[in-house]
């Protein structure tokens, strides 16, 4: 955790000096695993799982009042359940990583506008538990789960202005991806949807 600190001082500093909004946005997740496996395939249905998410970044304006780009750090728990009368599953991870995306708003009225966005999210596991029948298994060595994760993913907003320093948003956003380091015969791919609620300030406007 202590190495995170400089990169909060550096993030801040940067967004201060060059960007034109910052952002912070949260919510749930409800994410669906999907197994491919060619050595045991799950036959367990499989339920979506629920999650929280954090997104802070920092927007750039492309020159137009409708268009712009964003980076950004997020945390990601991406959960899921399963079960039977006689064996129960359950999947807690936390993904940290670096976003990006292209942004696109239409105003509506003087202080309701409407925003899409598309990108990519490339990101690693921080933490990870498999709960079989009450035995718990570590996740953060397994190669279905380690190493990066790419996920492209969509999503609409509807922003509403406070004043001239900042707005709200509330939005819907799906996501799905994979681990493109994993070899094996086992792929998980998240497929996860969010709910979420953000904050923005202008700077340098």
């Amino acid at each position: 955790m202590r190495k995170f600190y400089p990169l909060l001082i550096f993030f801040f500093a940067f967004v201060n000096s060059y960007s034109q909004e910052v952002y912070f946005l949260t919510g749930s997740n409800f994410t669906k695993y999907n197994f491919n496996s060619q050595v045991e395939p799950m036959v367990t249905a499989l339920q979506a799982g629920t999650g929280s998410f954090y997104e802070v970044g920092y927007d750039f304006s492309l020159n137009s009042d409708v268009l712009s780009y964003s980076l950004a750090f997020t945390l990601n728990e991406y959960n899921a359940l399963a079960g039977t009368p006689v064996a129960s599953y359950s999947w807690q991870t936390k993904y940290a990583g670096a976003q990006m995306s292209l942004n696109y708003i239409q105003k509506i009225t003087k202080r309701f506008k409407f925003g899409l966005r598309a990108g990519l999210n490339i990101s690693k596991i921080i933490y990870g538990k498999q709960n079989i029948n009450g035995v718990i298994y570590d996740l953060s060595d397994q190669k279905e789960f380690s190493g990066l994760y790419f996920s492209y993913f969509g999503g609409a907003s509807a922003n509403y202005k406070l004043n001239d320093s900042g707005y709200l948003s509330f939005g819907y956003g799906y996501s799905n991806g994979l681990n493109t380091a994993n070899s094996t015969q086992e792929k998980v791919i998240f497929n996860n949807q969010q709910i979420l609620f953000g904050i923005h300030f202008y700077i340098n406007k």
